[in-house]
């Protein structure tokens, strides 16, 4: 995949109690064999969140807890364009979308994958399904409701800086 369509790549984790967040390379988001290879690089007790978010039409969730990976693709509609959506649909054994799933945003994968860190399925699913939202908006919104908020907003402006 080309490294310009990738927005951005994070890892969020929690340590001592205290959330942590680091940018991660572009081309961590090229495939899901990298993204998942850096997220297994952070020790994290609860597991280390990867927020993926690829040109301005669509994000991956990965949650790496020990040698488990979870997955949450926003829109099963992007794997008729993108490779890493592609991806993470062959993973979860879905099959590929055909014209009439491109016509709504439906999300795929576990949206419970961040419902012991605080936010529920049916609030991903809404923020999921919201067309007027952009994926980094969502993204921001989940960091938000999970607690590092901020850090990400920051790392956000961090990125627009350079």
């Amino acid at each position: 995949m080309d490294e310009d369509a990738v927005d951005f790549v994070m890892a969020a984790w929690r340590e001592d109690g205290v959330w942590r967040l680091d940018m991660l390379p572009k081309r961590a988001g090229d495939s899901l064999n990298a993204l998942i290879d850096s997220l297994e690089a952070q020790a994290a007790d609860s597991g280390a969140l990867g927020l993926v978010c690829i040109g301005e039409e669509f994000f991956v969730l990965a949650r790496m807890q020990g040698a488990q990976c979870r997955l949450l693709l926003s829109d099963v509609g992007a794997a008729s364009d993108w490779p890493l959506a592609v991806q993470v649909v062959e993973r979860l054994g879905l099959p590929r979308p055909d014209d009439a799933e491109l016509d709504e945003i439906t999300p795929a994968g576990d949206l419970t994958i961040v419902s012991d860190w605080g936010m529920s399925g049916a609030e991903l699913a809404i923020l999921c399904e919201d067309i007027d939202l952009y994926p980094d908006e969502v993204l921001g919104s989940v960091a938000a409701r999970l607690g590092f908020g901020d850090q990400f907003d920051a790392a956000l402006d961090e990125l627009a800086a350079v």
